[in-house]
Formats: structure tokens, sequence, C-alpha cells
């Protein structure tokens, strides 16, 4: 069997990686195996995705790099679904592999689809009901043509029945989540930030990178002002990107709490299992507090990830600098049950290729 897997961002790199690891666990035992060729679309370039990168995280090399990134949504998507044809027409695999739900997810889906490969969507089912989020078309469309999804969650499966799915040509497997698969696989490689001169089992953990956030000016000074309210009470430790600290410098946001330069996956991973808690607008660092049990202020109106804010791990509070500042205070006090099995087992990449095998 011949599977061409499709990345553009770090992130689905260490999503594939799980995959990749089963992929190989599976040849090791069975003599009809499975080729895989990964194509990197470059949507995300990363100057730290070199050697050392592919070798530390255990991660297979593109057999395909197309550098396709920047320019408009549609520019990027056209490029992407071009190129990816080109190579799907020459390799002919039996299943074309995506994750998530970047622009290169939709490029892969639709260039396989066109030509008549089946589709394997990885986090397929997830929806934000925001229609003003990139993601959320990408993770529709990508949805409605994919043979065989595989859901990270119930949640997820029941937004896919509630959408008419039951009645469509598709297989739909809720297999558990391959973040949680990456994030224990890895857990043992966590790396200390450099430098880190704070207590390193009492802050709180903050990130902010989403554009609703970072190029509204009113939500981004509400927030920082939440942030150094908390620095307060709690040391607050925050990994920015260097745009984001322009724009801080720019408008004069004096931070109160500690600014570090953006973190590897290694290092995020230890300042998740050191934190007390997380404050975030990212999606996948959401799912990651709960992996790590630690408590959750998401900086966004909605999240993808409903289960947690039903069992009180995570609390919504937008650019509100009183939700933010009182939600943090209450998690921190608050008894949380992170026992519950949200995201499976850590095993499922080995169940995506037991359900892509038969």
């Amino acid at each position: 069997m011949d599977i061409i897997t499709i990345v553009g961002a770090r992130p689905q790199f260490v999503k594939a990686a799980t995959v990749s690891r089963a992929i190989q666990k599976y040849n090791t035992r069975h003599e009809n195996s499975i080729s895989e060729k990964i194509i990197h679309t470059g949507q995300h370039y990363d100057a730290n995705m070199s050697d050392i990168f592919f070798n530390e995280m255990d991660i297979p090399r593109p057999s395909f790099t197309l550098g396709i990134g920047g320019g408009s949504h549609g520019s990027m998507t056209g490029r992407q679904l071009e190129k990816i044809e080109e190579i799907l027409l020459e390799e002919k695999p039996d299943y074309v592999l995506v994750y998530g739900d970047t622009n290169s997810t939709l490029a892969g889906a639709l260039a396989a689809k066109k030509i008549h490969i089946p589709v394997i969507h990885v986090e397929s089912g997830l929806r934000s009901f925001n229609m003003q989020m990139p993601e959320e078309i990408n993770r529709i469309l990508t949805d409605q043509i994919s043979n065989i999804l595989f859901c990270p969650t119930e949640t997820a499966v029941n937004n896919l029945m509630n959408e008419g799915f039951s009645d469509k040509n598709c297989h739909i497997y809720n297999v558990g989540d391959v973040m949680f698969d990456a994030a224990m696989y890895y857990s043992s490689k966590s790396i200390k930030p450099a430098p880190m001169n704070i207590k390193e089992d009492n802050f709180a953990l903050a990130t902010i990178h989403r554009a609703e956030n970072t190029d509204n000016l009113d939500n981004l000074k509400n927030i920082v002002e939440a942030l150094n309210e908390i620095n307060k009470n709690i040391p607050v430790i925050c990994p920015l990107h260097p745009r984001t600290r322009k724009i801080l410098s720019k408008n004069k946001l004096a931070t109160n709490f500690k600014i570090l330069d953006p973190v590897g996956y290694f290092e995020m991973i230890w300042l998740l299992q050191k934190c007390s808690i997380v404050l975030t607008d990212s999606g996948g660092l959401q799912k990651e507090a709960y992996f790590f049990h630690k408590p959750c202020v998401t900086l966004r109106e909605q999240t993808e990830w409903i289960e947690l804010v039903e069992i009180k791990a995570n609390k919504l509070a937008g650019s509100d600098y009183k939700m933010i500042v009182t939600h943090t205070d209450d998690l921190l006090k608050a008894r949380i049950n992170f026992q519950e099995k949200l995201y499976g087992s850590a095993n499922a990449a080995e169940i995506i290729i037991d359900k892509i095998i038969g």
C-alpha cells in the first residue's frame, strides 16, 4: 500500500510523525508493508526545521519540498494544489493522508479527490462554528471530500453526524488524538528554555498569536493588562513572536511579565510540565494543557475542544480583562478531574493504521 502524506507546518510534522512511527512498527510485523512518502508544501517557513529538528524529533524527512508559502489564501492554496497534483499523477498512491485545517490540508485533499485518489483526514469533525476563521473553512471542506475520517473526540464525531455524514459514502472513526500520542512520546525529551530565571513549579504559561488578538489593539491591550495583573500573584511567562513584540513596542504597551523568544516543541513541553496554568489563544495548546493536567484559560470566544469546557478544565475568556483575571484565579483554586480519557489512550496512530489496513 502506498500513502502520500501532506503537511505544511511544524505542528503537522509532529502529528504526522506519530503515524509514521506506527507505519514503521506495522512494517516490522507484516510482510505486506506500507510505503509512505511525505510532501511538505512549505506553507509555514520554519528556519528551525533543520537536520537537528528531524533527528531529535525522530521525524521522517519529506520526499518532496514545495516551498509554497506566503501570499493570499487563494494564491497559496491554488499553487499548492497545482504542484501536489503533479506529484500525485506521477506517484499514483493508494491514499492521500492530510492533517488538521491548514491551506495545505485543503489543497492536498482537493488535488487527490479530483484525480480519484481516496482521502484520509486526521483530526476530522472539529468545529469552532466561526466561519471568519480560514481554518474552519479548510476543515469543513476537507471533511466533505474525505473517504476516511479519523476524529479525535466523540464531540467531533457528533459534529459530523449533525452535518449529515451518516448518509455519506465514507468511514468515520473516533480514534483519539495523535497529539496525545506525540505529547506522551516526547515528554521525556523536554528541555528547559534559556533563560528561565523563575521558580520552576509556580508560574502561568501564556501564548498570544492569533490575528484576532495581535492585530486588534483593543484586544491585545486587554490581554496584556490582564497578564500584568495576574503576574502580581503568580509569575507569567510568555513565549512571544517577534512580530507581536514589535506591535507591543510600537503601541507602547508595557509588559510586567516575562517574555521569552519563541520556543521549540521540547521547550514548550517543559513549560507545560512545570507550569500551574495555561492562558492561550492556541487550539493545540488547550489540549496539551489537559494532557499535562493543567487548567487552561482560552483567550478566544470559542473553542473546538468543547469537552474541556464541559468538564471545567478550560474556561473561555476571549479578550475580556475581567474574565481573564477571574477565570485564572478560579482555575488556580479549582480541583479538576484530569483522569477522563477525552483524547484516547495515546495509541491513536496505531488505531489509524489498523483501520486503514482494514
